[in-house]
């Protein structure tokens, strides 16, 4: 059996101390394998935001432990830990975070070139990403000459550049009209299709049906579930 990509292995995470302790997330465990979307949901102030952020390695968790391809980041160094974020880790984040000064094939590769791989390579893997989402023909546009359909094109196209086998989607499609966030929910089903895993938080029940598999947070424990049967048709199972 191959490793998951993800592991959340009851994890917690509380802000501050004694009496004004928030536990944002409570006893979390969750499996996320390659090839496999699943989609987080639940009321504001749930805990979704803190859970993504724990599994992108931007927090660390006060209880449990993650792990991304079988490496603990409890016990990986900062400088492993920087290593996953630029090697293994793609996110997409509703508000885009594109650089404005750098053009559409210099934002794509961007990434890649921080990692030390030659400034070509890392070219040409952009191109061919790019292209895979359309956009062959803005190489040198600059975001603000952009929809914000295509922006957001360009922010999965660098969250999956090179070899990333974890993708995390914050409302990815929040800031979209309808058709363009069915494009946008169309290549990020596509990236975990051809081997990534996905984890993607979102409000929208149509979107979160592009997901294998939806989790339900309420009051920072996971409560419910659904998984996708062998007619892929979604079962709802309580977590208990």
């Amino acid at each position: 059996m191959s490793t998951p990509a993800l592991e959340f292995c009851a994890v917690g995470m509380r802000y501050g101390t004694d009496a004004t302790a928030v536990h944002a997330l409570r006893d979390v465990s969750l499996t996320v394998t390659a090839g496999e979307l699943v989609a987080v949901m639940g009321p504001s102030g749930s805990g979704k935001s803190t859970l993504l952020a724990i599994a992108g390695t931007l927090l660390s968790p006060t209880e449990g432990d993650v792990l991304i391809s079988g490496t603990s980041l409890r016990e990986a160094s900062r400088k492993e830990l920087a290593g996953l974020r630029r090697r293994s880790l793609g996110f997409v984040f509703q508000d885009f975070n594109l650089l404005p000064a750098l053009t559409v094939i210099e934002n794509t590769a961007l990434p890649l070139e921080l990692d030390g791989l030659p400034r070509a390579y890392s070219r040409a893997q952009a191109r061919e990403v790019l292209a895979s989402v359309g956009l062959s023909d803005r190489l040198d546009a600059y975001p603000d000459e952009l929809s914000g359909g295509q922006q957001q094109r360009i922010a999965i196209a660098r969250a999956v550049v090179g070899e990333r086998s974890l993708v995390l989607a914050d409302e990815p499609t929040g800031a979209l009209d309808s058709a363009t966030g069915e494009e946008v929910m169309r290549l990020l089903r596509g990236r975990v299709d051809a081997g990534a895993a996905g984890v993607l938080v979102t409000h929208e029940a149509t979107h979160a049906a592009w997901a294998d598999r939806i989790v339900f947070l309420r009051d920072g424990r996971l409560v419910d579930e659904t998984a996708r049967d062998d007619a892929g048709i979604l079962l709802t199972g309580s977590r208990g």
